[in-house]
């Protein structure tokens, strides 16, 4: 899809965050995660949709055998509804899309057979498949206005040494800070807002929740990797980057400021994985507001009531003195 992405008449930018669907084959709790899909969907009337990771899984049951047989046919169903709405859409892979029966390379083939898909496959010579930046452009001019980075933050540790989840590397951070001085020299050093998506959750995500007053729910630990290569260090020193946008530990869905820089969990929207009874499925809603650094936040949830002020959670220890 070639059409650019645009600020409303009004000002406005939104995007609908769904993460962690685990779509295997279409059975009863896939239609129910597309029950909810379609609901928010259809109460937001979003500008956009970005998938953050594990859209499908492709793991294994006990015995060893796949659960997910068709695993670019799942991911076709997981997306419908979003393409029959014809919403663009982009997608950052998780740690269980491409476990088993299809590569990163093959499913970002697949994504790319969408009509209304804004991925893209990103350089090849860097690590991960579908790291790329999406503008977003004035309502009125051709200048870009925002910028959206999507990482893919891998599956599992490929270092014997560092044992757990993949984390984005140093040439992908090397990637980020290049496009964000390319974006920069444009518009004569001016930083335009920015927000990034990604699956993993960065170690920072631990520390606001431990060091800064946040918003929401943790009933999980943060499963993020044990090392990194720098990225959110980037992102402050580069100075675009308002907040960042994860999935991947489902009965999380908080949020802090660190630093300057918003850490958002996503609200897990998938039936066919674990939760937490009384935690409703359902979806984070983003509205960005043209020339301004501001986001606005909140959560639909499966019974198409809205959270728009979330619980206020104390940090737990203080702030290091300077």
């Amino acid at each position: 899809m070639s059409s650019a992405l645009r600020f409303r008449k009004d000002g406005t930018f939104t995007i609908v965050q769904f993460t962690d669907i685990h779509w295997i084959d279409g059975s009863d709790l896939d239609l129910q995660s597309k029950a909810v899909m379609e609901l928010v969907l259809d109460a937001e009337q979003p500008d956009l949709v970005m998938f953050t990771g594990d859209v499908i899984y492709t793991g294994t049951h006990e015995d060893g055998s796949s659960l997910c047989h068709d695993p670019a046919g799942a991911f076709r169903q997981a997306v419908a509804a979003v393409e029959q709405r014809a919403i663009p859409w982009g997608v950052v892979f998780g740690n269980h899309d491409t476990e088993n029966g299809i590569t990163r390379d093959q499913l970002m083939s697949e994504v790319l057979k969408h009509a209304y898909t804004l991925a893209e496959r990103g350089p090849e010579h860097i690590h991960g498949v579908g790291n790329y930046v999406l503008p977003v452009f004035g309502s009125n001019n051709e200048k870009a206005a925002a910028l959206l980075y999507c990482f893919d933050s891998g599956a599992y540790s490929e270092q014997p040494i560092v044992p757990g989840y993949d984390w984005i590397r140093h040439d992908q951070v090397e990637w980020y800070t290049e496009q964000s001085r390319e974006w920069k020299a444009r518009l004569d050093g001016e930083a335009l807002p920015a927000i990034s998506f990604f699956h993993i959750p960065l170690p920072e995500y631990e520390t606001v929740w431990r060091q800064e007053v946040c918003y929401g729910s943790k009933h999980e630990k943060v499963c993020s990797a044990k090392t990194q290569a720098g990225i959110f260090s980037a992102m402050i020193a580069q100075g675009d980057v308002m907040a960042t946008y994860c999935g991947h530990d489902h009965i999380n869905d908080y949020w802090g400021e660190l630093y300057g820089i918003r850490l958002y969990y996503g609200r897990a929207t998938g039936f066919n994985t674990y939760g937490r009874q009384g935690f409703q499925r359902g979806a984070r809603v983003i509205q960005l507001t043209e020339g301004k650094r501001s986001i606005d936040s909140w959560l639909r949830l499966e019974d198409g009531s809205t959270i728009k002020d979330q619980t206020e959670h104390l940090p737990e220890y203080e702030k290091p003195a300077l």
